[in-house]
């Protein structure tokens, strides 16, 4: 009788979470930047991937860091962008589009839709710190996620 060889099992469908995980904290040490200049609050790219079922649109998650008191120039995102954002420290105090001033808690979320203005974006207190994830759906080719706006 002829004996059946079997494959061993493969060791990279559990190689593939740990790239991730290496991949994040790479992105969450090294991707660093500020978006006005020192007094604005710290930026981390902390995931970009490319959606596999839609061509041409990635996620991006973006990790905002505002000191007490620390708020961003008035903004766009690109015109492709999609945003859902969650506040996960402190509160945030946002307007967009010159709409009602709004102030999101931790746990708290709100959408920016394609082309809008973020025309105020703080850090609701001027003792404790802020942070907020915000999810871009955005072209894969996009590399400024933040253009301020004209005075």
């Amino acid at each position: 009788m002829k004996r059946n060889r079997t494959a061993k099992p493969s060791a990279l469908p559990h190689l593939i979470p740990s790239l991730i995980f290496c991949v994040v904290v790479v992105a969450a040490l090294g991707v660093r930047s500020a978006i006005a200049d020192d007094k604005g609050p710290t930026v981390t790219v902390v995931y970009d991937h490319p959606l596999p079922n839609v061509p041409g649109k990635s996620m991006k998650g973006v990790l905002v860091e505002y000191g007490p008191g620390v708020a961003t120039v008035g903004h766009t995102h690109p015109r492709t962008a999609f945003i859902y954002a969650t506040v996960l420290e402190g509160a945030i105090r946002t307007s967009v589009n010159d709409g009602p001033v709004k102030i999101y808690h931790a746990g708290e979320n709100f959408s920016e839709m394609p082309g809008d203005r973020h025309t105020l974006d703080e850090n609701a207190s001027k003792a404790e710190t802020a942070k907020l994830l915000a999810v871009f759906v955005v072209d894969t080719d996009e590399k400024e996620l933040l253009t301020p706006l004209a005075k």
